[in-house]
């Protein structure tokens, strides 16, 4: 054989093999490549959608944990501001019983002082009495002359 007419026969083969491919072949490779691109670049968007999705979840997140803590504080310094508040209430409340305690002492030493005032009274007018029954002799009735002895208590 010819080694030209071989190599246009091949060269022919060749061509023919080409366009049947380019024909019938060349559209499904390309459709199938174009489907694998639009499938890539609608994975890349999925993922920076779910980065920025990411990011805001995170801010959110974080504004949270925010408003979290500033909740917390908040509570933190009503509680101490309530301690703060029961603790003087109790020392108010202290200080007016131990006032009012020293209240009811005063007037109860003030009660028996008086007491013992009388009894010391009646005890001078009968000392008075007895002393002036022993001066004159005779017997003072105290019943007749109980003006008299009340008025004496009264100015000792």
């Amino acid at each position: 054989m010819l080694p030209n007419l071989t190599l246009v026969i091949q060269g022919l083969a060749f061509f023919a093999v080409a366009w049947v491919v380019m024909k019938f072949g060349w559209p499904h490779i390309m459709a199938a490549i174009e489907e694998r691109q639009q499938k890539i670049a609608e994975g890349l968007a999925a993922a920076d959608r779910s980065q920025k999705d990411l990011a805001q979840a995170q801010d959110r997140a974080n504004e949270a944990l925010k408003e979290a803590r500033a909740k917390a504080n908040e509570i933190i310094e009503q509680a101490h501001q309530r301690a703060n508040q029961m603790i003087d209430q109790a020392k108010n409340d202290a200080i007016a019983e131990a006032t009012r305690q020293k209240a009811l002492a005063q007037a109860e030493i003030d009660a028996s002082a008086n007491r013992a005032k009388e009894d010391l009274r009646k005890q001078v007018s009968l000392l008075a009495v007895t002393g002036a029954e022993k001066l004159l002799r005779r017997e003072i009735d105290a019943n007749a002359h109980k003006a008299l002895l009340d008025e004496l208590a009264a100015e000792i």
